[in-house]
Parts: structure tokens; C-alpha cells; sequence
């Protein structure tokens, strides 16, 4: 293994300004496999009045720092303090100086918002004569003034999320530990929340340290600390980070050429360390300031320089530790000639038609006369806000709710008749990948080629054929629920398409997990579409949205907009914002429909 790049200056341990620091700090867990390392021997300090972001992959150690550093574990060696005491020997000495909100937002959902609020003023000792004054400016800021009285669990996704911070500030810490808080919601939630804390920052001088495995959200943060396997891999300012690949990277045109098709090639090219789609375009990061060269038989390439990004360092330094090597994907094993003949039988273009789809529960219009269609062989982005309605559709679609109204032809059937049939053509991947745990990689696919019909020696070669093609072969044995996350994601995605499907559903299939893994993830999925399969993924990742040929953006249950990222973008540029990313397009089209629907009230 090639050695750790060498960090950027942190802190002096022993200087004022580290309001919290660890020193060697390591904790380790026993597991079925072993003992687990979750943190090795790290070292860091945090600044006060700045925001930190804990950067890394699910399973980097992420949650296990911040549950030490609330004192909610003891550290097998290695020292912390916090404002200058130690949480092991003292707990009680840091307890009023620390807000702490989980991954899940510590929040009582059979409680209303008031309630909650209340129940953390009481952990903390909050007097109650000033609670009142404490609260107002807490559901200001939070815009959770209205919704008193409401449950926490009728909340969407984003409002929980700012009740969690507003329950972690009741009693006015200097420091807030946020674990993961913008997993799951979408980007106009994430924004949101990151104008929160900067306000916090800003007027109250809190120092606030927030972890995440979006890589976007590090350009929000003061200084970065990566953490990898539990390791820290650098830490610096997002501006260091970015220097360091200045000059690296490159967006590239493919001209009469679908960039999914020419992306896996270029990953292989000599000097190349990263590549991603973005829409149309190729980024492509270079391990040098050397630009990459072209063979001519991949056709015309038009090569433009890009500014660097914080997402092209952090490749960059995880190619380097871990030699990760890029391959062509042939899908032949998994999907024989014969199998993309039968996906394409039925003579009309579409594989999902939906037309005046609607959806009701109760009084409440969850989905309201949606209609689109899907082609065969194109990866179809369903994006929206918490509670657009696109968990609603995307259950329908796949046959696990029934519809209102409307009609609906996936793969041929019309669903609200044929569900059964509809579904034999279905792969459909979860976001939790809807794996028994308990069973090995071997007795899950078993089972799941045993629900889909599949027996006797057509059953073992595609069992066989999986184990192969998604590098299985190691794990046969093992209990999926002690997997590493990059490998339940493979073995989930390996039972969903074990009998060969003609439609795959992904339903947010790649939260949490290793870059790499994201890539080599979506390596699949363009090879699939290639041979004819249709994909359909819901997502709150924008780069994972890129790799769609078209997306659908949701709002209040209706279609808001629709086409490919680039046309989505492009309706979108404006003189102060005239190159958007898809993040910027997504949450400006939200913004006007929110204001429209203001403006009709």
C-alpha cells in the first residue's frame, strides 16, 4: 500500500485556539470477523467560531469520533479534551458545553416540536422562566414557528432535521457535534440547513463540527478532516485541498458519442485518476498537470480545463492509498444475447408508461396526474424535495402501491390489472438494499433467485455468474449484515438483477458508500442501459443525477420540470448564476415554484 499523503498543518494541541483536540486516539470493537478498528491512533484540534467538516465514507469512523467526542464512549487509548477537560474522566465537566445530534436527529416522533423542545431544555436544565426567550429565536431561525404543535413525526425529512439542531441548541452550547444531519433530504434541505449554521457561526461564535459523506458539502466547511478507514487522510482549508489539483482537471465533449459508452475508456487511460459523467460532458481528473491524450479510435474529443474542486483532491489522495484500478465492465455474463432479445420483444419504444397517474391518501393528493415515459435502455433520474411525492410514485411504479387513478404500463402490463406479471420484469434495489442479514451472500441470492422462479442448474449458474461478476466469490459464506457497505451494496444490486430484468428500480442505491464504489456502482448501471436495460433511480446525490439521460423533478406531487441535465440547467442559467450546476438548477426551480405558489395564496 502506497504511503498516506502528508496532511496540512493542523492546530497546535497545546494552543488557545484548539477548543477541542485528540491525541492518538484509538477505538476498536470486536466483530464476527475479528476485532475492528473503527479509529487508529489519530490526531486533530478544532478551531473556535469555525465549522469543520468530518469528511468520509460511511463506515470511515465518522460516528464513532463524534460519539467520543461526546463522551458517549471511552477511547481504547489516546487522550481528548474540550475546552481543556477530559470527557473520559469528567464527563460531566463538558456535558453543558456540548450539543449533540445523532445520524437519526435524537427526536421523539409520538412528541410535537414544542414537546421535543421541551424534553432537551429538561435533559439540559434549562430554567423555565427562559425557555420562552430561548425557543423564539430558535424557531425562527429553523422556520419551525408555525408547526408548534405539530408531531415530529409528521415532519418531512428537512423540517426534522432542523428541529434536531434547534433540540441540540436549547441550552446554548459553544460547541454543536452534527452527525451526518443532511442524510436523506434534499438539496434545498441541505442548503438551508449549511445557512443555519453559518448564522450560528456567524453571531454566536459557536464551533461547530459536522460530519458528512457528501463531498459537495466540504466547500461549506472552514478546514476539512478526511477520515478513511479510519485514518486521517489530510486536513486542511477546502482552498488547500483544491490547490493541490489546480491545473488537473478537464471536462470533455464526446461529439456523435454517448459519454456513458466512451467514460469507462477514458478511466483507463494512462495519468487519469477520476473520471464522472456531468451530463453530456466527461470530468476528467489527472494525477499530474499533464493533460490526458486520445487514441483515434475514440472518435473526436473536445478538451476544455476546469477549476478544481475539493471531490477531485479527495480521488485523487484515495487513489493513492489504495491503488484502486479501473475496468472495462462486460455485461455479457450477467445479461446473455438471448436475455436482451426477450427485454426487447414488446414492439413499443417505452418500458414505463405513465399517464394522469395520481394517488390519494385520504384527503391528502400525494401524487396529482403525473405523466411521463421511460425508453427502453434509458437511466431515468426521479428527483424532488422531501415529500414531492417521488417515494410514492417510485412504489407505485414498482408495484408495491396501488394507484388511484391514472394509467401505468411497465414492461408491457398495465399495472393496475397485471401487477404480478409487471413485476417479473422489475429488479428492484432499496435504499437500506433490503437484505437478510442474517443469511450469507450465497443463501440471499438463493433465496431471491428462488422468488423469481429460478431452479434446478439455471438457478446455480446464475448464482455462480453473480458471485463472479460482482467479485462475490471471497464472501459466499459470509452473513450479509457484517459485509463491508461497498459489498452489501454489490450483493444487493446482484439480487436484484439475478433474473435478468428488464427494468431496474434504484431507490437512493448508493447513500453513504465509498466513491469508488459509487463509480464502479454506476460502471454497471451505464453497462446495463447499454444492453437495453431501463433504469429508473430516485436520488438526492446531483452527481449521481448527472448520469441520467433524463431526469423528472417533482414538486407537491406534479411534474415541475423535465429533460436532460443539460436542458434543465440551461432553463436555468441567469446572469448572476450563468454556468449552474444541477444543485444550483434544482433548488432555483424550487425557489420559483415556492414563490408562485406564494404568490397564488
Amino acid at each position: 500500500m502506497a504511503p498516506i499523503p502528508k496532511s496540512h498543518p493542523m492546530a497546535d494541541l497545546t494552543s488557545p485556539e484548539a477548543l477541542i483536540s485528540a491525541n492518538g486516539l484509538t477505538k476498536t470493537f470486536p466483530s464476527p470477523r475479528g476485532t475492528l478498528t473503527a479509529l487508529d491512533n489519530i490526531t486533530f484540534s478544532l478551531k473556535e467560531g469555525s465549522i469543520t467538516g468530518l469528511i468520509g465514507p460511511d463506515g470511515a469512523g465518522k460516528t464513532t469520533l463524534m460519539r467520543l467526542l461526546a463522551g458517549l464512549l471511552l477511547p481504547d487509548s489516546g487522550e481528548i479534551r474540550i475546552m481543556g477537560n477530559n470527557p473520559s474522566r469528567d464527563p460531566l465537566s463538558v456535558q453543558g458545553s456540548i450539543g449533540y445530534m445523532p445520524q437519526k436527529f435524537g427526536l421523539y416522533e409520538d412528541l410535537s416540536v414544542q414537546e421535543n423542545l421541551d424534553l432537551y431544555a429538561d435533559l439540559q436544565g434549562v430554567p423555565r422562566n427562559r425557555r420562552k426567550e430561548l425557543y423564539a429565536p430558535l424557531l425562527s431561525m429553523t422556520a419551525l414557528s408555525p408547526f408548534g404543535k405539530r408531531l415530529a413525526g409528521q415532519l418531512s425529512g428537512g423540517m426534522k432535521q432542523k428541529l434536531g439542531v434547534a433540540c441540540s441548541l436549547v441550552h446554548q452550547p459553544p460547541i454543536l457535534l452534527l452527525d451526518e444531519p443532511t442524510v436523506g433530504v434534499d438539496p434545498v434541505s441541505r442548503r438551508e440547513l449549511w445557512e443555519i449554521l453559518r448564522k450560528l457561526v456567524r453571531e454566536s461564535r459557536s464551533t461547530l463540527f459536522v460530519s458528512t459523506s457528501y463531498l459537495d458539502e466540504a466547500e461549506r466547511c472552514d478546514e476539512i478532516l478526511i477520515l478513511y478507514n479510519g485514518k486521517i487522510l489530510g486536513s486542511g482549508t477546502p482552498e488547500s485541498f483544491r490547490k493541490e489539483v489546480a491545473g488537473h482537471g478537464y471536462r470533455a465533449e464526446t461529439p456523435g458519442q454517448s459519454p456513458r459508452i466512451v467514460e469507462p475508456t477514458l478511466s483507463l487511460l494512462p495519468g487519469v485518476v477520476d473520471t464522472v459523467l456531468e451530463g453530456s460532458t466527461i470530468r476528467i481528473v489527472m494525477g499530474g498537470d499533464t493533460p490526458p491524450t486520445f487514441s483515434e479510435s475514440l472518435g473526436e474529443i473536445i478538451l476544455k480545463s476546469v477549476p478544481p474542486r475539493f471531490e477531485d483532491a479527495f480521488m485523487s489522495r484515495i487513489k493513492k492509498i489504495t491503488n484502486a484500478t479501473p475496468k472495462l465492465i462486460s455485461i455479457d455474463r450477467l445479461y446473455p444475447r438471448q436475455s436482451r432479445n426477450k427485454n426487447n420483444k414488446n414492439g413499443s419504444p417505452y418500458a414505463i408508461e405513465v399517464e394522469n397517474l395520481v394517488r390519494d391518501f385520504g384527503s391528502f393528493r400525494a401524487v396529482d396526474n403525473l405523466s411521463f415515459h421511460v425508453r427502453k435502455g434509458e437511466v431515468f433520474g426521479l428527483l424532488g424535495a422531501n415529500g414531492a411525492g417521488k417515494t410514492t410514485t417510485f412504489r407505485i411504479l414498482s408495484g408495491l402501491l396501488a394507484p388511484t387513478g391514472g394509467k401505468l404500463v411497465v414492461a408491457g402490463e398495465n399495472v393496475r390489472r397485471a401487477a404480478a406479471h409487471a413485476r417479473q420484469s422489475i429488479g428492484y434495489m432499496a435504499q437500506k438494499f433490503s437484505l437478510y442479514s442474517q443469511l450469507t451472500v450465497f443463501q440471499n441470492l438463493t433465496f431471491y433467485s428462488s422468488a423469481y422462479g429460478l431452479s434446478g442448474t439455471q438457478q446455480k449458474e446464475k448464482i455462480q455468474d453473480s458471485l463472479i461478476f460482482f467479485e462475490l466469490e471471497p464472501y459466499r459464506n459470509v452473513s450479509s449484515g457484517i459485509l463491508p457497505l461497498g459489498f452489501r451494496q454489490r450483493l444487493a444490486l446482484s439480487c436484484a438483477l439475478i433474473h435478468e430484468p428488464s427494468i431496474l428500480f434504484l431507490d437512493e442505491p448508493t447513500s453513504g458508500v465509498d466513491p469508488n464504489a459509487r463509480r464502479e456502482f454506476w460502471h454497471i448501471i451505464n453497462a446495463l442501459a447499454t444492453v437495453g436495460v431501463s433504469v429508473l433511480v430516485t436520488t438526492h446525490f446531483m452527481e449521481e443525477a448527472e448520469y441520467c439521460d433524463r431526469l423528472l423533478i417533482m414538486a407537491q406531487g406534479a411534474l415541475l420540470a423535465m429533460g436532460s441535465p443539460s436542458e434543465i440547467k440551461e432553463k436555468t442559467k441567469s446572469p448572476r448564476i450563468p454556468d449552474p450546476s444541477l444543485e444550483d438548477a434544482f433548488v432555483s426551480l424550487l425557489s420559483d415554484f415556492k414563490k408562485t405558489q406564494g404568490d397564488q395564496k
